[in-house]
């Protein structure tokens, strides 16, 4: 499919509407990994939002482009300072979504893809609700789940055994979001995963030069 490149520019050179963060969530193995690949592939100005973390830096990984790597005593600077639209502790290590590239992107009409679990959705809902459009992928069923996880061949059968548990607790939070997709088929939710972004940029609210181009209209220009 050819690239999406949404005209985010009005007439006059001006930014044509206000970005949006979009969140993909769901349990491990329903696919919300492969979605995000495929709309970063897709749309050149959605970019995947960059964490802060505290976790050692691993071989081929570089700042900037997979993670900011910090000290735990810089990321609870941070935290204190309110720098970070939301953050968690995963596995003995802090994770955060700085807020200044965020709210940089939008201001510019570009777009962030989240992909976090629905802790950080519920963070990021209660700083920046009006920005926010989230997602929820479910999985067709529960054994069709296991067998994705299972052909991935990436974990121990204990492991999968943990993320089956982990994902009944996870799918619970499905009511918390905007829009609900069931992967059925990868590509069949990759339609509805782009048509409800192309919606969403739409919106009125988010059609910032509208209120001007209007007026315009209205001066019979």
């Amino acid at each position: 499919m050819s690239e999406q490149t949404p005209v985010t520019m009005n007439l006059d050179g001006a930014v044509a509407r206000r970005g949006l963060m979009l969140v993909l969530s769901s349990p491990s193995g329903a696919g919300k990994t492969t979605l995000s690949r495929q709309l970063l592939s897709e749309f050149s100005d959605l970019t995947m939002s960059i964490s802060v973390t505290t976790r050692p830096k691993r071989p081929g990984e570089k700042e900037g482009v997979d993670y900011f790597f910090v000290d735990k005593i810089e990321f609870d600077l941070m935290r204190n300072k309110r720098l970070l639209l939301e953050h968690a502790k995963v596995f003995d290590h802090y994770y955060g979504t700085p807020a200044g590239p965020v709210e940089k992107a939008l201001t510019a009409g570009r777009d962030i893809l989240f992909d976090i679990d629905w802790q950080g959705a519920q963070q990021l809902k209660q700083e920046k609700r009006d920005d926010l459009a989230s997602i929820f992928i479910l999985p067709p069923s529960t054994k069709e789940l296991e067998q994705r996880l299972k052909s991935r061949a990436q974990d121990s059968n204990k492991v999968v055994a943990q993320r089956m548990s982990k994902a009944v607790d996870e799918i619970s939070h499905w009511p918390e979001y905007d829009y609900v997709v069931v992967n059925h088929e990868i590509e069949d939710a990759l339609a509805q995963v782009r048509a409800i972004l192309i919606a969403e940029r739409l919106k009125r609210t988010r059609q910032t030069y509208l209120v001007n181009f209007v007026k315009r209209l209205q001066d019979g220009q």
